[in-house]
């Protein structure tokens, strides 16, 4: 009985101690929807997973909802695209190991008929003139990243369109956003990947169109930030710092260079620029 017990101990140590190393090497992620909508998370995942012995789950949201997740310590790192707001995250001890990793744009689309007559014009042109053709402009409304940039721009343009009729809040997703654009032939910002997405799904019947782009203002910088686990003790900071390092290694920028769709590059690494 007494080799019985011991044996039974032995198998619960074994066990639990093999609990715990399948826990530890798994990370919870809050990234942008443009990251998942894009296809570009499916595409590196399962290379992540072979070559750190790291699985990755993530909850793909707007960038300040991700910021709040894991201010709340339901995430261990972060991949994100609002600059100011993740500087004021890791200032406020929240997040350390700030890195850039990818960059693309942002561009202005809208109906082909272009009815604020925007197309060509500088950013901050293109927004006066739907202002002041109370043309309908769909904003995501959700505080992600491309919100964030949106309202940026507006505010460079000395413009405060939020309470004007023409001006509406989606409140949801990028991809979601521009569905609701088409349907009310509106304008919208978005990033340039889910653009690339959408225009892919809609070929031919596709109602919106680039109308702005190419100017330094829509610059879309991506980081990745690790939890503190200062504020947050059960962050897997040490597997956040693998997770990083693999980020920013020249073999995962090469793989975010190569990554395509309809043949055209979505993301532009930048590590340690």
């Amino acid at each position: 009985m007494k080799t019985l017990s011991g044996m039974l101990s032995a198998l619960l140590a074994v066990f639990s101690l093999a609990c715990s190393a399948q826990a530890a090497d798994t990370l919870m992620m809050a990234t942008t929807t443009s990251t998942q909508d894009t296809g570009l998370l499916e595409y590196l995942n399962p290379i992540f997973l072979k070559e750190t012995g790291i699985e990755l789950k993530w909850v793909a949201v707007g960038t300040g909802k991700a910021l709040e997740i894991a201010k709340n310590c339901d995430a261990d790192v972060l991949l994100v695209h609002a600059p100011a707001s993740e500087k004021a995250f890791v200032e406020a001890g929240h997040g350390i190991d700030r890195r850039q990793v990818m960059y693309n744009d942002f561009v202005l689309v809208g109906p082909k008929n272009d009815p604020a007559k925007v197309s060509g014009k500088a950013t901050a042109d293109a927004l006066k003139a739907i202002f002041d053709a109370k043309a309908t402009f769909v904003s995501r409304g959700d505080q992600s990243g491309t919100h964030k940039a949106e309202l940026k721009l507006w505010k460079a343009s000395n413009l405060s369109p939020d309470k004007e009729p023409f001006y509406v809040s989606a409140g949801q997703g990028m991809m979601a956003t521009l569905n609701m654009a088409a349907e009310k032939n509106g304008y919208a910002l978005t990033d340039r990947g889910t653009w690339i997405k959408f225009a892919g799904q809609h070929a031919n019947d596709n109602p919106l169109k680039i109308v702005v782009e190419g100017d330094k203002a829509l610059y879309n910088q991506y980081s990745v930030i690790t939890v503190n686990p200062a504020q947050c003790p059960n962050t897997k900071a040490a597997l956040g710092k693998k997770f990083e390092d693999w980020w920013v290694s020249p073999s995962t920028q090469a793989r975010i260079a190569d990554f395509k769709l309809e043949g055209k590059q979505l993301f532009f690494p930048n590590a340690g620029k």
